[in-house]
């Protein structure tokens, strides 16, 4: 099956955004297919981007055993948080995100995305995702939020990925077990401030304190 690939614009003040198809298939007949790269995530809405609230341990390293990453805990680059995941209504367990690199592209890497990603810098979120549960994940997908230096939105939501520079991948068959892992990447975009973190922020718990890893 084919997803759908879109840059939605977030308006400040406004309730109104601007959705642009960015990936063609054969369900939706207003989109072209010449100003559409392959996508492989699902489509989100923009809550806007989120401050983490506070730091767990003195060295912002990851809790050890069986314990999770408290919400608002900063890491950086490298650095491994467990967190509790939900995909879907049935898979559940819990997962360690290392983000590996924040890596800036080129505005020529949007071209696929049309005339409305003119100005706009991608920025590839690489991340390594490993099952510590044990609990069968497989083809979970996951997305990290790219955060701006000044900490407030990047007024645009990616959904889909750049093929070649940043495969949103989702989880193998056989992550299923404990120690099971792969690597994948989020794909983030700004016109203005540079992206220099990454944020987790699935679930109530992390939805207004999310964990961030920065450079």
């Amino acid at each position: 099956m084919t997803h759908k690939g879109r840059i939605l614009f977030a308006v400040a003040l406004s309730t109104m955004s601007l959705g642009l198809t960015a990936c063609n298939d054969d369900e939706d007949s207003s989109s072209s297919a010449q100003d559409s790269p392959s996508a492989s995530a699902p489509a989100s809405s923009d809550p806007g981007s989120k401050s983490p609230s506070a730091s767990t341990g003195d060295d912002g390293a990851a809790p050890a055993g069986g314990d999770t990453t408290a919400p608002g805990t900063k890491l950086k680059i490298g650095d491994k948080a467990v967190l509790p995941f939900t995909y879907g209504t049935e898979k559940k367990g819990t997962i360690a995100v290392t983000v590996t690199a924040i890596e800036k592209g080129a505005e020529a890497d949007m071209a696929g995305f049309g005339a409305k990603a003119k100005g706009m810098t991608p920025y590839y979120i690489r991340m390594k995702v490993e099952n510590v549960g044990g609990t069968d994940l497989a083809y979970a997908s996951l997305k990290l939020r790219g955060e701006p230096e000044d900490g407030g939105p990047t007024g645009i939501v990616l959904i889909g990925d750049l093929p070649g520079k940043c495969d949103n991948k989702t989880a193998p068959s056989d992550f299923t077990t404990k120690g099971a892992s792969y690597e994948t990447c989020s794909l983030s975009a700004t016109k203005t401030t540079p992206i220099t973190a990454a944020s987790f922020d699935e679930g109530d718990a992390y939805s207004n304190s999310p964990v961030l890893w920065t450079n």
